[in-house]
């Protein structure tokens, strides 16, 4: 199949889903560049845009990643393609993180992933506002916990206690973060003014939302205040529901199958109504990010905690254009 048979509105579209994917500081961390011959998209690492002292390893530039490519293959099924993906395709090239050749087309029927997540990518936004008191209703968890399953990670609803103790370990991660001078340099200089219409990447001002009042739910503080009681609050849920994202194992794959089951967890919540926001700070910690393992046996290695809930739509931060994120020629 050549690449007169996938025309460049098609493309554009699969491109502009792979970027509306969730990413660390909102760095958008990638780059595609399409093989016309073999009709496939290389998916690349931008370092560049990396975290160097948030994220030295790597790891949330991974998930971010991987949770683009999810999108790049709910797109490519909405417009009847076949999507395979191969991770690490090439040892010699560590920055190609991921090959999608796009195969002959597909019927509907064959899809076992929900119809609805195509355009739950355009809706998706991280909330970090309060939500209310309603309670996520157990189908609506078991069908979160299927959707990780299906791209090789685990998702667990701990019970209030267990969830207390993680929501402590946040708040330690975060006090970390703000004594930090290096690292609340670099969080702020990932923000800008919201009337600054020309950035395309970072954090504008209007995302952040408030602090917890009761301090109950440790939410991110992009600014690095050393004095959180000078940050706006609000009151928060009193019974948050929290999901803990494991894998089994810790290797660079993980991380990329991570990012997938995150946004698949992410647009199946969207497609329900939900509402979402991401606690990652004890994962820039490894001692912390050890502490998460579900007790316990500490068995597995966590990837993302992912606050749920119903409540306000979080406002959109911006995205970059396909054709700023692809090699030229890719998008005509």
């Amino acid at each position: 199949m050549r690449i007169a048979s996938l025309d460049a509105a098609t493309l554009e579209a699969c491109l502009s889903a792979a970027v509306a994917a969730p990413s660390f500081f909102n760095s958008q961390p990638w780059r595609y560049r399409l093989d016309p011959d073999t009709v496939t998209l290389e998916v690349r690492a931008a370092p560049e845009r990396s975290l160097r002292h948030a994220d030295p390893v790597g790891r949330a530039l991974h998930r971010s990643v991987g949770a683009s490519v999810f999108n790049l293959r709910v797109a490519a099924l909405h417009f009847g393609w076949s999507p395979a993906v191969r991770l690490l395709p090439s040892p010699e090239d560590p920055g190609l993180l991921a090959k999608v050749r796009l195969t002959a087309p597909v019927h509907r029927t064959t899809v076992t992933w929900r119809a609805d997540l195509y355009p739950a990518v355009w809706r998706r936004h991280s909330s970090r506002m309060p939500f209310s008191g309603r309670e996520v209703p157990p189908p609506v968890r078991a069908e979160l916990a299927e959707a990780a399953h299906m791209e090789g990670a685990l998702v667990a609803f701990p019970a209030p206690p267990e969830t207390a103790r993680l929501l402590r370990v946040v708040a330690e991660a975060e006090h970390r973060n703000r004594a930090d001078t290096d690292r609340g340099t670099e969080s702020r200089r990932w923000l800008h003014p919201d009337d600054d219409g020309a950035a395309d990447i970072g954090l504008p001002r209007t995302v952040l939302g408030p602090q917890d009042a009761r301090e109950q739910i440790p939410m991110r503080d992009f600014t690095a205040q050393r004095h959180p009681e000078r940050l706006p609050a609000q009151d928060f849920e009193t019974d948050p529901v929290i999901a803990l994202l494991t894998t089994e194992h810790d290797r660079r794959t993980d991380w990329l199958r991570a990012g997938q089951a995150l946004e698949h967890v992410l647009l199946v919540a969207t497609a329900h109504g939900l509402r979402a926001s991401l606690l990652h700070q004890p994962m820039e910690w490894p001692d912390l990010r050890t502490d998460l393992s579900p007790v316990p046996d500490r068995t597995g290695h966590a990837q993302m905690l992912i606050r749920l809930g119903y409540g306000p739509e979080g406002p959109g931060t911006p995205r970059r254009a396909p054709n700023a994120v692809t090699d030229p020629g890719t998008v005509r």
